[in-house]
This record gives structure tokens, sequence and C-alpha cells, in this order.
């Protein structure tokens, strides 16, 4: 009765299915793990002796701008910051009267309350020593594709220093995949400046020549967009969820720094530096996992928040029951995101108001301010490593 359709089932069917019964099940893929972002590692070396007050208080007005810069470039990168002074009498002689402010860090916080407690005093000025500390003593990044450059500002003769040579210096920084860029704080046509160029030339590096004033006493744009901006930065600030041993006085730096900010700005001018400073901080390049919940969650996907214990937490967070906590951090990380769009849409608002006034103003000197020489060089070198780098903005 049934041999028809064995001899069916066998002849026709069994062939088709068969091969469809052997072929092993597809094992599930492993999940790519995420592309780290590319590296940009970024050492300022500061002439400080007592002819550079100009230089100081444009890095501490310009800081924020070339942040915003690089926060334009894609992919958007992993930005380290160190910082150097030289040249101030009361450093040690015997280290060349260099300083290290700061090894290379994500904390643009830290690196900006560094800038402000920089005084000028001095001195003999050792261009060639401070670039070999910054080559050997900084933990430089190992990606093969990253752009790390040393940018040092100075305005006496290049080569004062007698013990490290510049053509050593520049072997080595060769030899590391390390940029050195010259910024001479004076007019091009100064004999000293020559010096200045070939030593950037040595090093593959680019020179530029800035007045150090102008930054502080170029007329300043106000805007109908400064206070909203200002007002958002308050209102972001208290997103901000400290942790840890260090959080409250991190959060409690990140306040100074906006008051350093604001105060840096010409008096009776609008708060450039403070009003570029909130856009960075509505940018990725502005981080602070080390010591904020909402970051460090958003970081870091495999952070338990039940391992904290209750002394590292902040109160807001203690007076929750644990399972409370995890939502009350997704609302704050979510408010942040909608303050930091409005903050960047109102930023793009505010610099297409300033290009348009700028149109209408006597052309500027022929000389760069730091922040118009630093991103430009910035710009080319990140460029060259396989950056893509917007249309410049309007200087």
């Amino acid at each position: 009765m049934f041999a028809p359709f064995r001899s069916w089932f066998h002849g026709l069917i069994l062939p088709m299915i068969l091969p469809a019964l052997l072929v092993p099940p597809t094992a599930t893929a492993a999940p790519t793990p995420p592309v780290p972002p590319k590296d940009i590692d970024l050492v300022l070396c500061l002439d400080v002796s007592g002819s550079m007050d100009g230089l100081i208080e444009s890095a501490k007005l310009r800081l924020w701008d070339i942040v915003n810069e690089l926060a334009k470039v894609k992919p958007v990168p992993n930005l380290r910051v160190g910082l150097y002074s030289y040249g101030h009498n009361t450093y040690d002689a015997q280290s060349g009267w260099v300083r290290k402010e700061l090894s290379l860090t994500t904390d643009l916080d830290d690196v900006y309350a560094r800038l402000n407690a920089l005084t000028t005093n001095g001195g003999v000025e050792l261009v060639a020593r401070v670039c070999r500390d910054a080559l050997r003593d900084q933990p430089w990044s190992r990606q093969a594709n990253a752009l790390k450059i040393i940018f040092v500002c100075g305005n006496e003769e290049v080569d004062q220093d007698k013990q490290v040579k510049l053509g050593d210096v520049a072997e080595q920084a060769r030899k590391a995949g390390i940029i050195i860029n010259t910024i001479y704080c004076g007019p091009d046509n100064d004999t000293i400046a020559a010096g200045w160029r070939t030593f950037a030339l040595q090093c593959n590096g680019s020179y530029a020549n800035i007045d150090q004033d102008r930054a502080r006493t170029q007329q300043v744009i106000a805007t109908p967009f400064d206070k909203p901006l200002l007002e958002l930065n308050e209102k972001l600030n208290r997103t901000y969820v400290a942790y840890g041993v260090a959080g409250r006085e991190k959060l409690q730096l990140q306040k100074a720094q906006d008051a350093a900010a604001e105060k840096a700005t010409a008096a009776g001018a609008a708060p450039a530096a403070a009003l570029a400073r909130v856009e960075s901080k509505a940018n990725s390049l502005y981080r602070n996992s080390t010591w904020d919940l909402v970051d460090r969650l958003k970081e870091d996907k495999t952070f338990d928040l039940s391992k904290l214990k209750p002394e590292e937490l902040p109160e807001e967070l203690r007076q929750l029951k644990p399972q409370e906590r995890l939502e009350f951090l997704k609302a704050k990380a979510g408010e942040r995101e909608k303050l930091q769009a409005e903050i960047n849409q109102i930023s793009a608002q505010r610099a297409k108001f300033i290009d348009e006034a700028r149109k209408k103003m006597p052309k500027s000197e022929s000389e760069k301010t730091l922040d118009e020489a630093l991103k430009a060089i910035i710009r080319k070198q990140a460029s060259a490593v396989g950056f893509e780098v917007p249309a410049a903005s309007q200087p």
C-alpha cells in the first residue's frame, strides 16, 4: 500500500531536501567590534617670559575656538591635549627653565585651568629643550594613523639652547612621526623669524607668525544669541552627575572654568571665550567619563552602576532606590542631548551672524591671531592623515 509512496518520496522528494538537512546550521557571526576613533595628540609649548602676556591671554581666549574647529573633522577624533611652559625665571635652571604643565589628556577643563594659572616672568627661552622634553616625556599615541603635533610659540631667537641642538630634536621628531610646528610671535620680516621657519621645515611642520596681542584687542562682535547660550550652559551644567572620590572636585572645576572663560574676555566685550566654551561643551570632544556618570554610561556600555559604593554616589542618587538610579541617569542623558542640540543650533546662528558682520568690517592685518594660525595648520595636517576637513569658516 505504501510502496508507491515510498518510491515517490525516495525518488523525488528526498533528493531535494537531503542537501538542506545535511548543511550544518549557520553560526551566528560575532559582533564586529567598533572601530576606535583616530587620535589627535596636540601639545602646546608656550613661552612665558616677561614679554609674552599677550600670548598667554590669547591662549586663554581662544583654546575653545581651536577645540570647536577640531570637533568639525570627520571621523570625530579622540583629542588629547598636553601643555608646557618655558622661559620663566622661577623654573628650575637645570631643566632649562622648562615646566611640564600637563600630560596628554582628554580633560579639557584641566587644560584650561592650567592655562589660566600661567604667569610670565623672565627669562631664557630654550625652544630645543621644551620640544625635546615634549617628544620624550609625553605618552604619545601608538596608532599608526594618529596625528601627533607640537606647537611651540615664542618671540626670541629659536637657537638659544647650546646643550640641546635643534637639528637633533628635528631628527627625533621625524623618527617618532611627530610634527613640530612653530609660531613666531612677531612680524614675519624680523630677522629672527627665519630661524623659526627653518626649524619647522626641519620637523616636517609648518611656520606661522602672529600678533600675540591682537586677539585681545580686536573687536568682539556681540550677538542676540549670546545670552540664550549662556542660559543654556547653566541648564547643561545641571545634567552632570558627579561620582567617585574626585567627582565633586571636578564638578567645581567645571564651574570654575566657565567663570574663567568669561573673565578671560576683554572688559566690556561680548563673552567670546565663554561662548566658545559653551559650544565646546555641546560637542563630542568634551568628555568627562572619569567623574560624570552620564558620560561614563554613554562611553562604557559594560559599566555596572551597582558596583559603586554608597560613598561614591552623589546625594541625589543615594536617595533613590537602586532600580531607580539608572532611569534617573537615562533621563539626565536625554535632557543633555536636547540641550546640546539646542546649543549647536543657536551656535550656528551666532556664527552666521558674526560672519555677516565681519564681511562689513575692514580687512584684518596680515598677521594672524593664535587660534587662526593653529586652526589653519591643524586643518592642513589633519587632512594629510585622512581626516575629512570641512571648508574653513569665515576668518
